[in-house]
């Protein structure tokens, strides 16, 4: 019984949130969308969010780097994410 209440307690401890993924350039074409509803666990953190995107989404790693900027600002790795943050996957962009 004792494992039972402490496996339940794990699970309000790891609540879930959702953001939204804006998606561009190669991103967009790779994932075949512009936008995802995304659920992560709270507190999470940028550099956490590109191992889940690389776990369920395997073809994000053949782009060899990309930006990411949460709500309009660039953020590095360890900026942690809140419910409903609009985070864009930028790749690099190249032209003339």
């Amino acid at each position: 019984m004792a494992f039972w209440i402490e496996f339940v307690q794990l699970i309000f401890i790891f609540e879930l949130m959702k953001i939204k993924l804006l998606l561009f350039g190669i991103t967009r074409d790779l994932l075949n969308a512009n936008e995802l509803s995304f659920e992560v666990l709270e507190n999470i953190n940028v550099g956490d969010l590109k191992k889940e995107l690389h776990s369920k989404y395997p073809q994000v790693e053949n782009i060899s780097s990309y930006a990411i900027a949460v709500n309009e600002s660039y953020a590095n790795d360890d900026v942690k994410l809140r419910e409903k943050d609009v985070v864009a996957i930028i790749p690099p962009v190249s032209g003339g």
